[in-house]
């Protein structure tokens, strides 16, 4: 899946260096097949060389759901100010429209506000019904077609502490049936009976602490990031439990060489559900992009969620690319962890690992553009992104 962000307007443009460039888009993804078209990336940069604008148009064929056409948008100010818009449209079943606003140090750096919407129909999901021993063999697909909304508030209590308030809604109409031949989760008697199968309504509120002293928030060298939070869901679809919660606590630590050359990355990850009948993909899961990386999106899904990263970024190369100084690296990473129903039911023997290596490109201080692949005993998986995985 491709993520773009945004700019409504581009008055400075005229003032700013602007480069195209096509490139070729091969990739290939656990769940989402394989892909092979054009994205076009246009650079536009600040007269000292700032990027300003990223504006990615792509066209590429899926081998699920046919042609895709997308459209990315990336406003970047100073700050940390981000603004990001996506438009896509497939051939079969899917689109995507996104937007997102985030400000980490507004009102001259006294709170931090972020804003987001989006509807979308993502027609290869998949379910392999709950738990660390879930089964290949049961694996179905689906397609999910959501709209969310999101808002947060935040009150910096010094320069490495804030404490924030945020709202979340999600709309998931009933599940429908997938682009893939795989059984439909919403019919198959393994999962058919999952809470959630027949949509869901949640407004979910959180209180999050957040304790960072990194020294970028997208691209740090050094430093260290914890978040914990409680959230509180109310699912208003009939017939639904109509109350649930969830708690989470992340750590991130960065240990970086002398020469910022080498970077030491330590991540871990609880995360607890407290209610019955949650809706199947309110529960936590791993496998994707950002965590255990060997497998696809949401293979393992239960409660809760226990899960411990290491990574090495090696710099590899800089250089002066179409107006801007890039970074390369590469990153050998492990990824650890499992689901669970009850905390009594924690087993080492349920753990999973996939060891992997990542390639990034960077733009400092806003832009990361990785290809990372992970290996699992149901084979390999490779994702891309416009982030770090954590």
């Amino acid at each position: 899946m491709v993520w773009g962000s945004g700019c409504l307007l581009l008055p400075e443009a005229v003032r700013a260096d602007m480069q195209a460039f096509p490139l070729p888009a091969v990739g290939a993804s656990k769940n989402d097949g394989y892909d092979a078209g054009l994205i076009v990336p246009i650079l536009v940069t600040e007269p000292d060389g700032d990027l300003k604008y990223l504006i990615a148009p792509m066209v590429i064929y899926n081998s699920i759901v046919g042609v895709r056409g997308t459209l990315n948008l990336f406003r970047y100010d100073p700050g940390g100010r981000e603004l990001r818009a996506t438009a896509s449209w497939s051939e079969h079943i899917e689109h995507r429209f996104q937007f997102s606003y985030v400000d980490p140090a507004f009102s001259n750096g006294r709170y931090s506000i972020a804003v987001s919407a989006a509807n979308f129909k993502n027609a290869t999901v998949r379910f392999f019904g709950f738990g660390a021993d879930s089964k290949q063999e049961a694996e179905t697909n689906y397609t999910a077609p959501e709209t969310r909304a999101y808002w947060k508030f935040g009150i910096h209590a010094n320069e490495v502490t804030q404490i924030a308030v945020s709202q979340r809604l999600r709309y998931m109409q009933a599940i429908e049936r997938g682009a893939t031949n795989l059984p439909f989760t919403g019919t198959d008697p393994r999962t058919a009976t999952a809470s959630g199968v027949q949509g869901a309504t949640i407004l979910g509120e959180r209180l999050t602490f957040y304790y960072d002293t990194r020294n970028n928030l997208v691209t740090p060298t050094d430093g260290m990031a914890i978040t914990a939070y409680a959230e509180m869901n109310h699912n208003f679809h009939e017939g639904a439990e109509p109350l649930y919660s969830r708690y989470g606590i992340e750590i991130k630590k960065l240990f970086a060489s002398e020469s910022k050359r080498a970077i030491l990355l330590f991540r871990g990850d609880l995360q607890a559900t407290i209610g019955t009948n949650v809706p199947f993909y309110e529960q936590s899961s791993l496998g994707g992009q950002n965590n255990l990386r060997g497998y696809g999106v949401d293979r393992f899904i239960d409660k809760n969620l226990m899960a411990l990263s290491v990574e090495e970024r090696i710099h590899i190369l800089r250089a002066h690319l179409f107006g801007v100084v890039a970074d390369f690296e590469i990153a050998p990473f492990v990824d650890s962890g499992q689901v669970f129903n009850s905390f009594k039911d924690v087993s080492f023997k349920d753990y999973r690992v996939t060891p992997g290596i990542g390639f990034r490109g960077i733009i400092r201080p806003n832009v990361v553009g990785r290809i990372d692949y992970g290996y699992s005993k149901e084979g390999g998986a490779v994702f891309a992104g416009l982030d770090f995985p954590y």
